[in-house]
């Protein structure tokens, strides 16, 4: 699947469009009528708490409650696709800067951001859509796209120069989410009853695992009963920490035919499963359809840290987990090959990964 050099369409900056005053959004924003998040089917949305985990918990001198915590993100991983964590191990005062940081970013004059463009090449930098696909409907979104892992990979001249102080904290940030998604990932690999190290080492050991940071804005919306901020879609790669905006929230999860907003904790961070973990658990683990909803009233910012397997590893169900009663459910892929799709066609629920399912 090739990648364009460039968009199909001039880029027209989501925040400029709603600070411009306007009362109705663009045709290219707003959803077919099945789609929007306030349709007339759409009567169940409600909100809920996904399952909380205490990391500091795993420290405790008590078998059994080290291994009811081990046990509690697995179950929300078969289960729910999300969990919260709290006492995690990142400092609050490093996530509130970080966050700070960004938003300060997102008010810089336009001409600033604007030296930080992105193409679809690599989507690193400031941008305004996903996929490539010309005539598309668009998310009411602006974001800015980096990458932290593998070091081959990270230009911190491509991150943002103002605030003085973003590259700093972006580093920092960085390093501790990283500390704690290959914690995250050693808990998945024993709830699955893996050798601890094995989602690591499958995603590429310290050389070779990728990580990169959204920082996703969504400016205020005249009309958000009739688009998203991000469609409907599943995350990719293997693991996301998310840090919300606890203000208003705006996270959804499909929950069976249901939308259900998902309540943050403060200092908490979101953690969802994505595809490549579904792969590589052989569907044990589920990666959950998600979307994100705007509003007329404030807007939001969130930051999307993703830790991902390195893009030529092949990523394929744990032989552990293939037996004749449950055969390998997907082909082997490498996360680039993976993620190419997602790069051209934009956020289409789950039907990717579905579409990937071997025959039996």
């Amino acid at each position: 699947m090739s990648i364009l050099q460039s968009w199909p369409v001039p880029i027209v900056r989501v925040q400029s469009l709603s600070e411009s005053g306007i009362r109705k959004i663009p045709d290219y924003f707003i959803k077919p009528p099945s789609d929007r998040p306030f349709n007339i089917t759409d009567t169940k949305t409600t909100s809920i708490n996904v399952p909380l985990i205490d990391l500091e918990n795993l420290n405790s001198p008590n078998e059994f409650v080290r291994k009811e915590t081990i046990d509690g993100i697995a179950n929300a991983c078969r289960e729910w696709g999300f969990f919260q964590v709290a006492n995690h191990g990142v400092s609050h005062e490093l996530m509130e800067k970080t966050r700070v940081i960004w938003h300060e970013f997102f008010q810089l004059s336009l001409e600033e951001k604007q030296k930080f463009a992105n193409s679809p090449v690599t989507y690193e930098g400031y941008g305004s859509r996903i996929g490539t696909e010309v005539g598309a409907k668009l998310d009411w979104c602006d974001y800015f796209f980096l990458h932290y892992l593998p070091e081959a990979l990270r230009d911190e001249n491509k991150w943002p120069r103002l605030p003085v102080s973003c590259r700093k904290l972006v580093s920092e940030y960085g390093q501790e989410l990283v500390k704690l998604s290959k914690r995250l990932t050693t808990i998945l690999s024993i709830g699955l009853g893996l050798n601890e190290d094995y989602i690591h080492q499958s995603f590429g050991g310290n050389k070779e695992t990728s990580a990169c940071l959204r920082a996703n804005f969504y400016p205020k919306c005249p009309q958000p009963d009739l688009t998203h901020g991000l469609s409907p879609h599943s995350d990719p790669g293997g693991i996301t920490l998310l840090l919300p905006d606890t203000d208003i929230p705006g996270l959804q999860i499909r929950r069976g035919n249901n939308w259900l907003t998902v309540n943050p904790i403060p200092n908490a961070f979101i953690v969802n499963i994505g595809d490549q973990i579904q792969v590589l658990s052989n569907a044990i683990y589920k990666s959950v359809e998600h979307r994100v909803i705007v509003n007329s009233k404030k807007e939001r910012l969130s930051l999307a840290f993703f830790y991902n397997p390195g893009g030529d590893k092949l990523i394929k169900p744990a032989h552990q987990l293939v037996t004749k009663d449950c055969p390998a459910l997907y082909s082997p892929m490498t996360f680039n090959e993976y993620r190419s799709f997602i790069r051209t066609k934009g956020l289409t629920g789950k039907c990717q990964i579905e579409s990937l399912k071997s025959p039996r």
